[in-house]
């Protein structure tokens, strides 16, 4: 394989930036006709962009990305909506960890390219679910693979919104092959869970990883209607509860569920390692992080 894939990168970083721009203004929105409960008197949320470089270790250019961060908004505790274009060369542990996968030639070529969006949005009310979404496409000289998903974090969990927030999922996934929503849902299962806790993080949703078919525009289609599928599962659910009465004891629930959140993200998330080992903007690769949290 080799950089006659520009088309195809272009392609799919351009895309992540499209559902970038989507759902910053569909999330902008809810902050503006956010009118009722203890924070509607606030002013309405609005993201800071930033962009952020990512340099080589000879001091060359090695991509970057772009920081959509809102915080202390009217519906949204802390927000962030991440896009990145990286690439440069693996170091030797990321070499020995694509070979582990499967992917030869590493120690030949080391060469990569990634670009991704990522997506973590903490509430202001405790009735309201914290969410996670990415989707990201990976070459090598070697091999390509997407990967990605979302998955639901409620602190107080209802049924009916676990009951939505998965069939939108599965509907976006069912064209693509009826038997694709049940395995992506059992991985997600598998991978948002934490073994030091022995419990899921939330209530689950989709993931998948070194998704490569071989047809790479049925693998990059699949990819968009994961992202596709996020604001239709999600954001009839903050509607749904941002006006929801919250009590001192429902706020605690929420930061100590944070707290659990934290520590996903921190030990065992594998965009968080990626993009630290990788040297991109640790301020970008953490924001995944709760504003605030605790522990009991």
């Amino acid at each position: 394989m080799s950089d006659g894939f520009q088309a195809e990168k272009s392609k799919a970083a351009a895309w992540f930036g499209e559902l970038r721009d989507q759902i910053v203004a569909a999330f902008e929105h809810l902050e503006d006709t956010q009118v009722e409960g203890p924070t509607a008197d606030m002013l309405a949320g609005r993201f800071e962009r930033t962009v952020t470089k990512r340099t080589a270790d000879d001091g060359s250019d090695a991509g970057g990305g772009v920081m959509s961060v809102m915080r202390g908004g009217r519906v949204f505790e802390k927000v962030g909506v991440n896009t990145s274009e990286v690439f440069g060369e693996l170091g030797p542990a990321a070499q020995k960890a694509m070979a582990a996968r499967g992917v030869p030639g590493m120690e030949d070529d080391p060469r990569f390219w990634a670009s991704g969006i990522s997506l973590v949005a903490h509430m202001e009310n405790p009735h309201a679910p914290a969410v996670h979404m990415n989707t990201r496409m990976f070459w090598t000289p070697h091999a390509w693979w997407f990967g990605g998903g979302s998955d639901l974090n409620p602190c107080i969990e209802y049924d009916e919104d676990t009951e939505h927030f998965h069939a939108t999922q599965k509907s976006h996934l069912d064209p693509h092959g009826e038997d694709l929503y049940p395995k992506l849902k059992e991985w997600a299962d598998e991978y948002f869970y934490i073994p030091h806790r022995n419990r899921a993080r939330g209530v689950g949703g989709i993931f998948m990883d070194d998704r490569c078919t071989g047809d790479w525009q049925a693998d990059f289609a699949l990819t968009q209607d994961i992202g596709r599928a996020f604001l239709p599962a999600y954001v009839p659910l903050v509607e749904k509860r941002r006006n929801t009465p919250w009590s001192e004891d429902d706020k605690d629930t929420q930061l100590v569920h944070r707290g659990l959140y934290a520590e996903y993200n921190l030990v065992y998330d594998r965009g968080t390692k990626f993009g630290l080992t990788t040297g991109h903007d640790a301020n970008a690769v953490l924001m995944s992080l709760p504003p605030m949290a605790k522990w009991t």
